[in-house]
């Protein structure tokens, strides 16, 4: 049974902030398509977190689609994006930045303090200080999209956002499988670039890694 996340940690934060925004990325392991970074603002009196969240990655696609809506509702949410042509030029730690500056610009631009925010950033390795032109009080922590309610959160609207893009992609770019595998390597999408050779979608750099074209 997936775990449960909660507001254990936002309670802290809380304490000497009256917003936490939780933040966390999906896509970086993909070959084709953007890296998405998720933004979930919450105050105190948020409530409690929607009944069937949990760690993106363990939902259901189903499951996924049905509580997106209810996070966005519960508290509010931007998704940031770092195309494949900037994965490319600048790197993937710095193209995470980039997404998770624009995730909190959209915050900022309807109506979010986002200087006043507490971050709460999953991992152990803060990608997101060096893309900002000033500094947030950002908090890491490990396994935050399994454990921390904002930030499974902010997890579950980016992977639902970046998902329906490469569903759409799939149409534009026919042949890699990317309504089912949304960017990722699996076997059949390797096998469609040796075929068809890489897309305006693809991300070059990581190719020559992977896949002999």
């Amino acid at each position: 049974m997936p775990a449960t996340p909660t507001l254990e940690h936002e309670q802290a934060l809380w304490a000497d902030a009256s917003l936490v925004i939780g933040m966390d990325e999906v896509g970086r392991g993909a070959l084709a398509g953007p890296v998405s970074v998720g933004a979930l603002a919450l105050a105190a009196d948020c409530g409690a977190w929607p009944e069937h969240l949990r760690d993106s990655k363990t939902m259901t696609p189903l499951r996924r689609a049905s509580t997106a809506p209810l996070v966005r509702e519960w508290g509010v949410s931007a998704v940031g994006h770092a195309s494949n042509d900037e994965i490319d030029r600048l790197g993937i730690q710095v193209a995470l930045g980039l997404a998770g500056r624009r995730a909190l610009v959209a915050l900022h631009a309807i109506g979010i303090d986002v200087p006043a925010a507490a971050i709460l950033l999953d991992g152990t390795h803060d990608w997101l200080a060096p893309a900002l032109r000033a500094p947030l009080r950002t908090t890491l922590r490990a396994k935050a999209d399994r454990d921390c309610a904002s930030v499974s959160g902010a997890a579950l609207v980016a992977k639902v956002d970046r998902d329906e893009r490469m569903v759409g992609a799939d149409t534009v770019h026919p042949g890699y499988g990317w309504a089912s595998n949304k960017g990722y390597g699996s076997a059949a999408h390797m096998a469609a670039i040796v075929e068809l050779g890489p897309s305006a979608l693809h991300r070059r750099t990581w190719l020559r890694e992977t896949v002999q074209t």
